[in-house]
């Protein structure tokens, strides 16, 4: 943008310069010779070069001010897109699916924490939650097996923790390698009107006795 700044000031200036010349050479004695020992010839040649290059620099300027308006439209549209995209809610997990040591039920409890990673607040939270002893895919969401949880309003960099259960006679089986288990988590909030959310595909490994993430997306 410097650049094409620059080459419009010279452009202006040298159209001054250019002009200047012009005047000097049309108010100058039409004799044989001029003071500078030049022909009358050859002073119109110097004058006709003089509006050759005037036509020049107009445009050179006026491609100059064409590109220096696309720019700063790029520009505008790319501070827009930025500041979209920064000025809004982000909910996404701080880390893995975790078994807790103990159970408000008689059910195995897991815990997953959630974040704000956004500058605005995320209203209307919800979670989803899906398992199956075959592989999901995102359509799993709207199944009836799939359940949810309203989390509420969450703040920018506030956690929130999400308790799911698995039955304990599915999770032995599981945790043994006797079948395998596949786990769906859904967190839907809004942003401006519209619906967002962060879906998270995973499949417990009972060598490693964790959970591995198959596919992880966010819908904006």
């Amino acid at each position: 943008m410097n650049k094409i700044l620059l080459t419009g000031i010279v452009s202006v200036l040298f159209l001054v310069c250019t002009s200047y010349s012009s005047s000097i050479f049309a108010q100058e004695d039409h004799s044989s010779e001029t003071m500078y020992g030049l022909t009358e010839m050859e002073l119109e040649m110097l004058v006709g070069a003089a509006h050759w290059l005037t036509g020049i620099g107009t445009v050179v300027l006026a491609v100059a001010l064409i590109k220096t308006f696309k720019h700063m439209e790029v520009v505008s549209k790319m501070t827009a897109i930025e500041t979209e995209q920064r000025l809004r809610p982000w909910i996404a997990p701080t880390g893995p699916i975790q078994k807790m040591e103990k159970s408000i039920s008689d059910d195995c409890q897991f815990e997953i924490t959630i974040k704000n990673f956004g500058a605005l607040a995320a209203s209307n939270v919800t979670a989803k939650f899906v398992k199956s002893t075959e592989p999901l895919t995102r359509e799993s969401f709207h199944s009836n097996n799939m359940t949810s949880y309203d989390l509420g309003s969450v703040m920018p960099t506030m956690e929130k923790h999400y308790w799911f259960f698995i039955d304990s006679e599915m999770w032995k089986k599981a945790d043994s390698g006797t079948v395998s288990l596949y786990t769906g988590l859904y967190f839907e909030y809004n942003t401006a009107g519209k619906k967002s959310g962060y879906g998270m595909l995973s499949e417990y490994n009972s060598t490693t006795k964790n959970f591995i993430h198959k596919d992880m997306w966010i819908d904006n």
